[in-house]
């Protein structure tokens, strides 16, 4: 097997910061198109290559090529069997698994698609993932989809939804030295911020994984001047809900949350939204990698990109090296032994089958 601390190095030291993804791209097509057998796509900075072996099953393995900025963490340094560097975790270390899986397995027991996408780390518009869903879909069909994200070698399972929400409060405005003319729309943060800290959260568990919602105020904006009573008072949330909730529940659940504390000029507005994922671990490709490499399913709390998979009705769940703790610090790092762990592990999955 290759060195894949190594491997990981050299995608490491290939700078690759979102929307600047073009080097690492063309690293990958050189080495994927040397690859006999492979199809091999590129769609801008997104890159697919699949096998056609005629298989009853297909697994898509994703990873995202782009890094978050550098943060004096440019290029590889391995010290014993630890590797340091952006991107190290997130989730080169994963992009050299699928890479050295696509050059090692020539004849998988299932048809497997590599999916390398771009501008995962930024706004949704950007998307490579989304991008190659809208323009070309067929290419990531397939029965069940494994995200590379950094999930220590264990099976990270569904994801759950996020939504903003914004609260616009209502004031009179007035002189301060007169604030009995008025309303202080900034006060009534207060009813407000009271009923979100109170709010319970649901722990819904599901096929034995325990989600976590929550509801958290992220934003604060108002006041006109130092001597003016405000009349608006803006308050950002953001709520995180399991995979039992549609979007369109998640907002009413928070809405009713509010409602208590709000008044007829007050607007409540839904500015952005995320589908959840339902875990997926009973499906048998992802039953048989958890069983027989005996992992380790906890619920992904936060929101993955299997989210996309999910929507368009492929069963998806996140499993790679390295540590999520770690990802995005100036110390990021991933093991070796995690890393030979998911290759090992993927490496049985697509050979075998389910």
């Amino acid at each position: 097997m290759t060195d894949l601390l190594a491997l990981t190095a050299r995608l490491v030291d290939v700078a690759s910061v979102s929307l600047a993804e073009a080097a690492i791209t063309d690293l990958l097509e050189g080495e994927l198109r040397t690859v006999p057998g492979l199809l091999v796509d590129r769609i801008g900075n997104n890159l697919v290559a699949r096998t056609d072996l005629g298989r009853p099953q297909r697994i898509v393995l994703a990873g995202h090529t782009d890094t978050v900025p550098v943060n004096g963490n440019a290029g590889a340094r391995i010290e014993d069997d630890t590797l340091w560097g952006l991107g190290a975790s997130d989730m080169k270390s994963g992009l050299a698994v699928m890479l050295e899986l696509a050059r090692t397995v020539p004849a998988p027991a299932v048809d497997v698609t590599y999916v390398f996408y771009a501008a995962e780390e930024v706004a949704a518009e950007h998307n490579g993932l989304r991008m190659l869903f809208e323009q070309r879909p067929d290419l990531l069909t397939g029965d069940v989809a494994l995200l590379g994200e950094p999930t220590s070698a264990g099976i990270e399972a569904g994801c759950q939804g996020t939504l903003q929400i914004v609260v616009d409060l209502a004031g009179t405005r007035a002189h301060t030295a007169r604030p009995w003319m008025g309303r202080n729309a900034i006060h009534r943060l207060g009813m407000v911020l009271d009923a979100v800290e109170r709010y319970e959260p649901r722990r819904p568990v599901l096929a034995g994984c325990e989600f976590r919602e929550a509801l958290q105020a992220v934003a604060v904006a108002g006041g006109v001047a130092g001597n003016v009573v405000p009349d608006l008072a803006t308050l950002t949330l953001n709520h995180r809900f399991a995979p039992d909730r549609t979007p369109a529940e998640a907002e009413a659940q928070v809405r009713e949350v509010l409602a208590p504390v709000l008044e007829a000029d007050d607007e409540v507005r839904l500015v952005d939204v995320a589908d959840a994922s339902p875990p997926a671990v009973d499906h048998p490709l992802l039953a048989a990698l958890i069983s027989r490499n005996a992992l380790a399913v906890t619920a992904k709390l936060g929101w993955t990109d299997v989210a996309r998979f999910a929507a368009h009705g492929v069963p998806a769940a996140n499993f790679g090296p390295g540590d999520a703790a770690v990802a995005h610090m100036a110390d990021e790092r991933v093991e070796r032994a995690c890393v030979e762990r998911c290759f090992v592990a993927l490496d049985d999955l697509i050979r075998r089958g389910a």
